[in-house]
């Protein structure tokens, strides 16, 4: 809960402007103020020449700002050529190491990716040994996408200031969907701003569920041909591109594409936007209009800052999802404890009061169970317990069909 409280607070913080430097200045602040680090600093990656440039820093007592680092050289260089995190607990043992402050003992360079993209690099130094922890290690690295986010929507907003009105849209929607912890109530949120913001005449949220792409939410004034909840192919059309490319697909008419299937009766054109989150495609949004080629190119790069944005809210959702059912299921039998037990009497009491309806609560007991323990032992018990959970429980969900 922790973990996602500072997420909360840092997105907050970072994705609450989109100039440039003020991004990058609040970014440097957060990992300072928060993470308590001695020095760090922030590279960009210019695509041309395939090198890092230094943009920004804290605690470094003298910047070259004409110092250039090739991609894969150093630890910035290798994590923009890899993609992932490195780490040096010491790095006057690592071969990779550049000196750049002679005060350095330990070291951490986070790529700051964007749609599998690296646009730069956050470096963290310590003049302590091994001072990254397993649990910094992964908060700077959850913090990262944030920022990665950020320094995409600043970017993006430098390069094309007349889609002012929907890069507003596309940090309103971070400010209300970083707030939803609830996923169901979230994916609705989702697609009301997508409509709003973005145009199209219907939204909807795909997610996978194992290996099966279900429909988990849609708003708009299409006719579904498919219900809440429903399967989905994965395998063809749009969704399977968008998917498999990890990219936008952008069809202007869909009844000119073989094999695609439209979720809705009236669909002409749609932009498909797959949701990747630490490189795990959660699923896809779709955005579907009754027109033709009802969606620019040039809205398809803030549709995927959205997407992003998105997924990153998807995901720390089902975090927090995760954490409260840990509150509220048994660690033994896998069944709803008192604590919840206790919640949901207090909210029929409320809904049978309000409505002047009655209620009925069943209780159940099991015979000798003391006896049992004592003589067989509590794991034999657990067993017990865990087999008549089971019975009640498949009882219940037949009895609720």
């Amino acid at each position: 809960m922790n973990r996602l409280a500072i997420l909360y607070d840092a997105s907050q913080a970072v994705l609450s402007t989109f100039d440039l430097d003020e991004v990058l200045s609040r970014i440097l602040g957060i990992v300072r103020e928060v993470f308590h680090l001695d020095k760090g600093a922030i590279l960009l990656l210019d695509k041309r020449t395939q090198e890092l440039y230094l943009k920004t820093t804290f605690g470094w007592d003298v910047v070259d700002e004409t110092t250039r680092v090739p991609v894969g050289s150093g630890l910035t260089g290798t994590a923009v050529q890899t993609k992932k995190l490195v780490y040096s607990p010491d790095v006057s043992q690592d071969p990779r190491y550049i000196c750049s402050l002679a005060s350095t003992r330990s070291e951490v360079a986070i790529p700051l990716t964007v749609r599998e993209e690296v646009v730069g690099v956050l470096d963290c130094q310590s003049e302590n040994l091994d001072f990254f922890d397993r649990e910094t290690l992964e908060l700077l690295q959850l913090f990262s996408t944030q920022a990665s986010i950020a320094l995409a929507n600043a970017r993006l907003y430098s390069l094309e200031q007349r889609r002012r009105a929907q890069l507003e849209a596309i940090n309103a929607i971070a400010r209300q969907t970083t707030a939803v912890l609830e996923v169901s109530e979230l994916l609705k949120q989702v697609c009301s701003l997508i409509l709003e913001s973005f145009g199209g005449d219907h939204a909807s949220v795909l997610l996978f569920d194992e290996e099966r792409l279900v429909l988990r939410a849609h708003q708009g004034r299409l006719t579904p041909l498919f219900k809440v909840g429903a399967e989905v192919q994965a395998d063809e059309g749009l969704l399977a591109r968008a998917i498999d490319s990890r990219k936008a697909v952008v069809e202007r008419d869909v009844r000119q594409v073989p094999g695609c299937r439209p979720g809705f009766r009236e669909t002409v054109s749609a932009v498909c936007l797959p949701l990747v989150s630490f490189g795990q495609v959660l699923g896809a949004l779709q955005l579907d209009s009754a027109s033709c080629d009802a969606f620019a190119p040039e809205d398809v790069s803030a549709l995927e800052s959205v997407s992003d944005i998105c997924a990153t809210a998807i995901q720390n959702a089902r975090h927090f999802e995760r954490v409260r059912q840990l509150a509220y299921v048994d660690g033994v039998t896998g069944i709803f404890n008192r604590r919840y037990f206790e919640l949901r009497l207090a909210e029929e009491i409320a809904r049978s009061s309000r409505h002047n309806l009655g209620f009925s609560l069943i209780m159940m007991d099991i015979d000798h169970f003391k006896r049992l323990n004592d003589e067989f032992g509590h794991l034999l018990g657990d067993e017990v317990l865990r087999q008549v959970s089971g019975i009640l429980g498949s009882n219940c969900a037949r009895a609720m069909c």
